[in-house]
């Protein structure tokens, strides 16, 4: 996609099936794909014939030797395409041509060992340069099995089912051809029920991956042995106080679900999650602003713990400011909160998908900032009848509904 890459806990995304009408023209793209990909140089040889037909139809002028020359965009055309084998035959065409043309128009000979002598250093080093492209798109490939081998040890996959939960995953990188950049999501089942992350770090590039790697490291680790949610943030941030630039932080929501029907949430300086209830999407804003990870030594406050009931039906929509922050040609922000609405339905990997592709969409193909998106459902027992409200879900919700109880790290 543009060169960001779509990653989520299903692997491949959900894509529509090509009608059968659209086979033949498909199929055709594929083999001209697989030829270019497989180091045929057809452009280059139709180039040659293209050439060679100019030069035919010269020689009824009496010119066509002076169009020779034009024999060496071949190889050179070439190199892109392929490497010195096909080079080579490429330019040993146009040279057989070249004679040809040159002995049929009555070229002196100086003149045609001229325009083949020019052909034959072309060809060389076009060889040349097919071999060092080679060679760099041999390195890329290595380079981009590391950069899978780190996707998968920092952002690993997240299976469908996970608990009592439904789940799915986008993510995508701004970055030209990056797997991963500064975004982060985690989720691990516990000894004390389900518990996940999603964080932005500040910046990007290399830095903010590192970042990245260490806070999602953390959390796996504290999340297995902290009873305590707030406990878990507190190591995180600890870490992050040690390791960290004094201008760095990451904004993060940590989650768990230490009980059937219940969710804890701790929102550090993070975009509020999405609740949704039936039909109703209710950001679940902080009860107490607490300032990023990394930044508390300065403010001197704390995060606090908020509860809030999530039943058979409930969704819960974590994402990244990279979603909300998406820009159109009008500068028009992405009204996550409505789109979710639009596209809500029992599976979390359709909602997602529908959700990614019209973020794309809305920014004309590109993000210009990394992108994440985690939604959580706890799927029903039985689906209800039409008009008929989703079991443990009020017919109609209000403004109460964004306030939640929270308690502060003491737990009082």
């Amino acid at each position: 996609m543009r060169h960001t890459r779509e990653l989520d806990g299903n692997q491949e995304p959900i894509r529509p099936s090509p009608g059968r009408a659209a086979a033949p023209e498909a199929a055709a793209r594929n083999r001209v794909a697989a030829q270019l990909a497989s180091g045929t140089p057809v452009l280059p040889v139709v180039l040659v014939l293209i050439v060679s037909v100019i030069v035919v139809v010269g020689l009824f002028g009496g010119a066509g030797h002076t169009w020779l020359p034009l024999l060496a965009a071949g190889p050179a055309l070439a190199a892109t395409t392929s490497g010195p084998g096909g080079v080579l035959c490429v330019g040993l065409l146009a040279g057989v041509l070249g004679t040809m043309l040159g002995v049929r128009d009555g070229a002196r000979g100086h003149e045609l060992a001229a325009v083949l002598s020019a052909l034959a250093a072309v060809t060389l080093a076009s060889g040349l340069a097919g071999a060092l492209r080679g060679r760099r798109e041999r390195v890329l490939a290595a380079v981009r099995s590391v950069a899978e081998a780190a996707q998968h040890a920092l952002l690993q996959p997240v299976p469908a089912v996970v608990g009592p939960f439904q789940v799915a995953v986008r993510y995508s990188a701004a970055a030209a051809e990056a797997r991963i950049g500064g975004d982060l999501y985690a989720l691990v089942p516990t000894p004390y029920g389900v518990r996940l992350i999603v964080g932005d770090v500040r910046g990007k590039g290399l830095p903010a991956v590192g970042v990245a790697a260490l806070v999602v490291g953390v959390f796996r680790e504290a999340a297995y042995e902290e009873p305590d949610l707030l406990a878990v943030v507190d190591r995180i941030e600890r870490s992050l106080a040690r390791n960290l630039r004094c201008d760095d932080f990451v904004t993060a929501v940590v989650a768990g679900h230490p009980e059937p029907d219940r969710l804890e949430l701790v929102n550090c300086g993070h975009a509020p999650p999405l609740l949704v209830r039936g039909a109703d999407v209710v950001p679940v804003e902080p009860a107490l602003p607490a300032p990023p990870l990394g930044l508390r030594a300065l403010t001197g406050e704390t995060p606090a713990l908020q509860t809030l009931p999530f039943a058979d039906g409930h969704q819960l929509l974590l994402y990244t400011d990279g979603v909300t922050e998406a820009r159109d040609r009008d500068r028009e922000f992405y009204p996550l909160a409505e789109r979710l609405a639009h596209h809500l339905c029992e599976e979390p990997a359709r909602t997602l998908t529908a959700l990614h592709d019209e973020v794309l969409k809305h920014v004309g193909g590109r993000l210009h900032d990394d992108a994440a998106l985690l939604l959580l459902r706890k799927p029903t027992a039985s689906t209800p009848g039409p008009g008929q409200p989703l079991p443990g879900v009020p017919r109609h919700s209000g403004t109460g509904e964004k306030s939640y109880a929270a308690k502060s790290p003491t737990g009082t």
